[in-house]
């Protein structure tokens, strides 16, 4: 499993690749633009050579990009749709220019304007009128815009407990990624988001909690990061971080720490 964190890419995406070198991280997420800003961000040929070149020299394995949180396609504002549209369309484009595995969208909050980078739908927490609570949203939003190879999903463990899927056992996990698969398919899934959860089991309220520090806890994480299914995949944690500042070290050391753990509670 490729265990990383969300970074910053601030003075260009080869210095994400130096952060989540600095963090011990074998993937890293980034946004590339300001998450709550209408403001597209396009690297020049410059950057995207200084990126390329420092990741193929580090320890880091895959990219992701996460679209920015304003994006809302399900909004009846014209301004609103034409605006998430560029901005997606910015972020795949960039995706493809990097390499990026793929770009993360939370859907309820374009594709033929790029080429080459996959569109991950990310399940949700299930507040309010977000869309993706469930595998079932999730597969109806695959298949009603075309269901194309490039689209596919990213599970947060955080929003998959809150949103009422039992994953805090090994045994509860395995189920729940059956049922994914009987209802999304098992290679829709692209990456992964490992974040604790400060609220209970269908509680449809998104607040993330420190790896084993919340209602998944030490046991619950430990089987997220060591379902057999998930290997190979990203697997990124967005935070708080220990520090309460942003993700360092001595997350992504517990977080390897607690994957360890759920191997040998596998029996592997």
């Amino acid at each position: 499993m490729l265990i990383g964190a969300h970074v910053s890419p601030a003075g260009g995406p080869a210095n994400a690749v130096e952060r989540g070198v600095e963090r011990g991280c074998r993937s890293i997420q980034i946004f590339n633009q300001s998450p709550r800003q209408w403001k597209p961000t396009v690297y020049d040929d410059e950057k995207v050579a200084a990126y390329h070149e420092a990741f193929a020299a580090s320890d880091v394995d895959a990219l992701l990009i996460h679209a920015v949180y304003l994006l809302n396609f399900a909004s009846e504002d014209k301004a609103i749709l034409e605006k998430s549209l560029a901005s997606l369309t910015a972020s795949l484009r960039a995706g493809a220019a990097l390499g990026a595995v793929g770009v993360v969208l939370h859907p309820g909050s374009a594709l033929k304007e790029s080429e080459g980078c996959a569109l991950h739908l990310e399940d949700t927490a299930g507040a309010g009128g977000t869309l993706g609570r469930t595998f079932e949203e999730l597969t109806t939003m695959i298949e009603g815009a075309g269901g194309g190879k490039r689209l596919g999903a990213c599970l947060d463990s955080c929003h998959l407990l809150a949103s009422g899927y039992d994953i805090r056992t090994p045994e509860g996990l395995s189920d729940v990624v059956d049922e994914f698969d009987r209802i999304v398919g098992i290679d829709r899934l692209g990456s992964l988001h490992v974040n604790d959860s400060m609220t209970k089991l269908g509680s449809n309220v998104d607040r993330h909690a420190n790896l084993g520090a919340g209602e998944l806890g030490r046991k619950g994480i430990g089987a997220f990061l060591s379902e057999p299914r998930f290997e190979g995949l990203p697997c990124v944690f967005e935070g708080p971080g220990a520090s309460g500042k942003a993700v360092d070290r001595a997350d992504i050391d517990n977080a390897f720490k607690l994957r360890k753990q759920g191997l040998k509670a596998r029996g592997g």
